[in-house]
């Protein structure tokens, strides 16, 4: 199943006269769909779907039990090159211990209109690929021969799954249009799930049941003293639930920036397992209520059972209580130490991988072997600390119930102050900054008697990045100066991560390439690495053609090369909240100095925006200062997340932000007697 990225926009469900009469039989490709240059409701489309067929359905084996079987039937259009990456199919399979998902009866054909005829490639075995993603996922790739634009690409397979206990959730809208879209589900009433809906999508589902039949054979011996086997034929009956999803003319729903992940908001159908119950058997309960899935988390060996034992740190810690007199040097010593002893193994989970007590001796491991040897040394130290569970920003929100949707835990200390968040797996974090992969609206702390608290995980701090500037521009439109750059808190943690361990001379090639060709020189930085302090750079530079002269008359933006040249909101409307991360500000203060001869004649008004209860602002100001220029500038959002219903004030201040950092800016020539001529000619 190709797992696509997206974002919402409503559904239509009107399907037109074409999809309604075409036959979708597998090979069935018509010259119709071939000859089709452009999805008729969206001529932007690099592709479309034309037909996505899935089921899925459990099947019995006597000795072996059920497992869970899933169909996949699509046909895609490619419209132009740009659709080509659609070629390329990618499916996960979940794997634990010696059980594993798996992917049969694959065939793959791409159909092309050749001089008026359809012609078929069929997709050969080498090109299709397996391998390990991680210890619990596989990954099956294949590639279709001969995509062109106009192509049709069509495959089957169906994966088999002996994890009957978890459907994957079933994508009902992707990154490009589908004409047609059939899902079926059919369960057992053994099985009890809980649908779960997610998106903007109104989908109406058809429910209803079917006859089901398990066919077995017994075997017994007709009395003690005889070899004969009776060999018995029985059937069970059961009933299966059913539900249909038939949707028409789904549109292609585009992306936009600042958010924290489009699968929070793409309509899906997600199948959470209740309970289940076979004939004459007790009921066996799964994930209810938070506080079930709290608890059976909680009482696992690779979480809570990684709490219960600190002797394999112990003299460490005596020596860090020793060295400390207050309760926050105490937890700042102990985050240091785990933080600067510890290495992240980049796998995910709020399960250990190693255990705390063989990830400690090897210093790395995963996202819990850390934060749970960091939660156990606070509490060992008589803290109030306790793990929280989190999903993290790429992993979804996790609206409902359920063990799936966490993949991270950070640690909690409570204090008579506030509580103080901690996460040892970056180098670059501190207190109360966790990384932002982690910063997914909320987190469930647990406690050590199983008990739950919610809590908020979007920072309220503004992190600032503040640019001090001062500009000689010449008469010829070139400029040079000085400039002097600061950055705070979670700025300060985004520079460290990308550069801190970047060469200088390559860091300062991209630096300049991003700055239009600029040249710089005398660069320096300081706290590079010294996390809590501002990462501090300066430099001076030289820039080619930042005005432009027009006889007697100069031209520019005297936001120069540090200009916002494009508004990032460009949907009418946004259904989905806007998640800028985190509350941060951009300001800058530049001196110019005007060119000798010149005076200035016209300049932009100043402007004084904010948006409503405070969320944002804007200011805009110049100022004459003698021979030059002193502009102001500064661009604050207040808040990490804003509602969709803000959507339009938003967009419009970040249009207010591109047209007053590109509005020009004019000099005129000065005559002998200090004025401006306005013919352009000397006096």
């Amino acid at each position: 199943m190709i797992r696509l990225k997206i974002t919402v926009f409503c559904l239509v469900f009107s399907a037109t006269s074409f999809v309604l009469g075409q036959d979708f039989k597998f090979g069935k490709v018509s010259k119709e769909e071939l000859t089709e240059n452009v999805y008729p409701q969206d001529s932007s489309a690099v592709a479309s779907v034309l037909y996505r067929h899935q089921s899925v359905r459990f099947s019995y084996t006597q000795g072996v039990g059920f497992k869970l079987l899933t169909d996949v039937h699509e046909r895609v259009k490619i419209y132009s090159k740009d659709g080509f990456d659609y070629a390329t199919v990618s499916q996960l399979l979940y794997k634990n211990g010696s059980d594993a998902e798996s992917i049969s009866g694959l065939k793959a054909y791409t159909y092309n209109l050749e001089n008026g005829k359809i012609e078929k490639s069929k997709m050969e075995k080498s090109a299709v690929f397996k391998t390990s993603r991680s210890k619990y996922r596989n990954e099956e790739k294949f590639t279709l021969p001969n995509v062109k634009e106009g192509s049709v690409l069509e495959y089957h397979y169906q994966i088999t799954s002996p994890f009957y206990s978890s459907v994957d959730e079933i994508d009902l809208q992707y990154d490009i249009p589908i004409k047609k879209l059939e899902i079926a589900v059919e369960i057992p009433e053994y099985f009890v799930f809980k649908p779960l809906m997610k998106g903007y999508l109104p989908i109406s589902p058809k429910l209803g049941t079917k006859a089901g039949r398990i066919n077995y054979t017994s075997k017994n011996r007709s009395n003690r003293y005889s070899a004969a086997t009776n060999f018995d034929a029985q059937t069970i009956e059961y009933k299966i639930n059913t539900t249909h999803y038939d949707i028409a003319n789904v549109p292609a729903l585009k992306e936009e920036p600042y958010v924290n992940d489009m699968d929070n908001y793409r309509s899906a159908v997600k199948y959470e397992l209740q309970y289940i119950q076979f004939p004459q058997e007790a009921r066996e309960s799964y994930s209810t209520t938070w506080e079930d899935v709290i608890k059976k988390i909680y009482k696992s060996d690779s979480f809570g059972g990684q709490l219960k034992s600190g002797r394999y740190f112990q003299e460490d810690l005596e020596k860090l209580m020793a060295a400390t007199t207050t309760e926050s040097e105490l937890i700042a010593a102990i985050f240091l130490h785990v933080q600067g002893r510890m290495n992240w193994n980049s796998i995910y989970g709020y399960g250990v991988d190693k255990g705390v007590k063989t990830a400690y001796k090897e210093r790395s491991g995963n996202i819990a072997d850390i934060n749970l040897i960091l939660t156990s040394m606070l509490q060992e130290a008589g803290l109030n600390a306790n793990p929280v569970l989190v999903s993290t920003r790429d992993h979804g929100v996790p609206m409902f119930p359920t063990r799936e949707g966490f993949n991270y835990v950070v640690t909690a200390v409570e204090l008579e102050g506030g509580t103080v968040l901690l996460d040892a797996t970056n180098k670059y974090t501190k207190p109360n900054l966790l990384p932002t992969r982690a910063l997914n609206w909320f987190g469930k702390m647990i406690k050590k008697d199983g008990t739950a608290k919610t809590l908020n995980l979007i920072p309220k701090k503004v992190s600032r990045e503040s640019t001090n500037v001062s500009v000689v521009l010449k008469a010829n439109g070139d400029i040079e100066g000085k400039a002097r750059k600061s950055y705070t808190d979670y700025d300060s943690y985004a520079f460290r991560n990308r550069y801190a361990a970047a060469d200088e001379e390559d860091y300062l090639e991209k630096l300049e390439n991003r700055n239009n060709g600029m040249e710089i020189s005398d660069y320096a930085i300081k706290n590079k690495k010294t996390v809590g302090k501002p990462v501090m750079e300066s430099f001076t530079f030289n820039l080619e053609s930042q005005a432009n002269i027009i006889g007697d008359k100069m031209y520019f933006s005297p936001m120069f090369y540090m200009a916002m040249t494009e508004n990032p909101f460009k949907l009418e409307d946004r259904n989905y909240p806007i998640d800028f991360t985190y509350p941060w500000q951009e300001k800058f203060v530049m001196n110019i100095k005007l060119p000798e001869g010149y005076q200035l004649t016209s300049k932009p008004e100043n402007m004084n925006m904010a948006l409503v209860n405070k969320m944002g602002s804007f200011k805009y100001q110049i100022v004459e200062n003698g021979s030059g220029l002193q502009v102001m500038v500064d661009l604050k959002i207040n808040e990490a997340v804003i509602s969709a219903n803000y959507y339009a004030d938003l967009k419009e201040l970040f249009k207010n932000v591109v047209e007053k950092q590109t509005e020009k800016l004019v000099l005129s020539k000065t005559s002998s007697d200090g004025t401006a001529d306005s013919s352009g000619k000397s006096r």
